[in-house]
């Protein structure tokens, strides 16, 4: 019976959210921006932005919905130094499309780590 359960929910959470959507004319936008939500957007841009960059994501500093998709400003180590207070850190804005396609970046901000905040 737990298994039945269990497939019932996923049977049916997966139709609830593309059911709705889709069943009205084409509906392919629509369930395209239902699947990427927030968590979604930052985790593509965490896995596929270093490769871009060649330097690794350090930290996401912001997410925001857009019409044509997401943005999402990240932090990234340009020039490690000793002691790290002196790393030169870039901050990005990755814009996503409503797929989740990486269409394109820009360095927003570049500062010592130990710089005070100026926004």
């Amino acid at each position: 019976m737990a298994e039945q359960r269990s497939s019932r929910s996923r049977n049916g959470s997966r139709g609830s959210s593309n059911g709705s959507r889709s069943d009205s004319g084409d509906g392919s936008g629509s369930r395209q921006r239902s699947r990427l939500n927030a968590r979604d957007a930052v985790e593509r841009v965490r896995d596929e932005f270093p490769a871009m960059l060649g330097r690794p994501v350090e930290s996401v500093l912001g997410v925001e919905r857009g019409d044509d998709g997401w943005q999402v400003t990240i932090q990234v180590v340009e020039l490690a130094r000793i002691p790290s207070t002196t790393d030169v850190l870039g901050a990005y804005v990755v814009e996503l499309d409503e797929d989740g396609e990486l269409v394109g970046y820009r360095r927003r901000r570049r500062y010592n780590r130990s710089q005070t905040d100026e926004d």
